[in-house]
């Protein structure tokens, strides 16, 4: 009992491990100049602005901006994972073309970012700030996740509420999604679904187990949904730290090509002549089966082709 109010276990070692992570969890402001942000802010959705002349893009008050003409357009969070400065992220934090990154750790500072490396496939980014002796996290293995297994995320939720907790389970494991990642569509898969309340700001933060380690980086919610929240798997950001260190930048073996899985049900629907391998085919119209100057372009394969084994072994 603390000044007249009762924590059970539970509630103790929850704010244990909380205490615990949060000073090496971070905000990552994105900012804009102000004329370059007016061009992203579509008339018709923001009708209470002024326009411009033309009419064809608002005017954002200069009262919002710095004094050097910048605007804060977004933000998200990240956690440090070397003691001199290195973070991970979500890669679509910092997509921002024209954008200037600054994190913001837990003690107040500011710091401006080096982005050092984008993930190709999963939406992991490793940023850099230049510091010392800072507070971090370890990296736990989601391979071991249970469903069921209570886990906590932490951010800066809406870009507003730092250090925003909360607390949930494992809902499912291995998930696949389609994620708006504008103006482009990314499908995602492997996830960690968890019904701990992930929101646009907090995502790129932690999601901890029990021990304080990290077993996923918040990434993405289903709209219009409760309490259907989505991780990538610490294990894939790993490897890209390690690929950081060695090489200095994110490796990946790349064949190049856009597939779907073959089975019965896919060999009658498209008349196939066998019932396994992987068909080469784009997933949208914008989209190509083979990508352009990859090795499996080299290699001479074409849409609508079905690999059938690799090393021997059927796919």
């Amino acid at each position: 009992q603390t000044r007249g109010i009762i924590f059970c276990s539970g509630d103790k070692k929850v704010v244990a491990t909380i205490a615990k992570a949060l000073p090496a969890v971070v905000s990552v402001v994105v900012s804009k100049h102000l004329k370059d942000a007016e061009k992203d802010f579509p008339p018709d959705l923001y009708p209470l602005l002024p326009k411009s002349p033309d009419k064809k893009k608002v005017e954002i008050p200069k009262i919002f901006a710095d004094e050097r003409g910048m605007i804060e357009i977004g933000g998200g969070s990240g956690f440090i994972v070397g003691t001199d400065g290195l973070i991970l992220t979500n890669r679509h934090i910092i997509s921002e073309e024209k954008a200037e990154y600054t994190v913001i750790t837990n003690d107040g500072r500011r710091f401006p970012v080096e982005i050092l490396s984008r993930d190709p496939i999963y939406d992991v980014a490793i940023i850099k700030i230049q510091a010392t002796k800072l507070p971090t996290l370890s990296l736990g293995d989601a391979s071991r996740l249970k469903l069921g297994q209570s886990v906590i995320a932490i951010g800066n939720a809406l870009g507003v509420f730092r250090n925003t907790v909360s607390l949930g389970i494992v809902s499912g494991l291995s998930r696949s999604i389609t994620a708006q990642d504008a103006p482009a569509v990314q499908e995602m898969r492997g996830l960690i679904q968890t019904d701990a309340a992930i929101n646009p700001g907090n995502s790129g933060g932690p999601l901890i187990d029990m021990t304080g380690k990290v077993i996923g980086i918040n990434a993405a919610v289903v709209a219009g949904a409760q309490g259907i929240n989505f991780a990538i798997p610490i294990n894939a950001a790993r490897r890209d730290l390690d690929d950081i260190k060695k090489f200095g930048r994110i490796r990946r073996p790349l064949l190049g090509v856009r597939y779907i899985s073959v089975d019965e049900t896919i060999q009658k629907k498209m008349n196939l002549s066998v019932d396994y391998g992987a068909l080469i085919v784009k997933e949208s119209p914008e989209d190509h089966g083979i990508a352009e100057n990859s090795p499996a372009a080299r290699a001479g394969l074409r849409e609508k082709d079905i690999l059938l084994t690799l090393n021997d072994n059927r796919i």
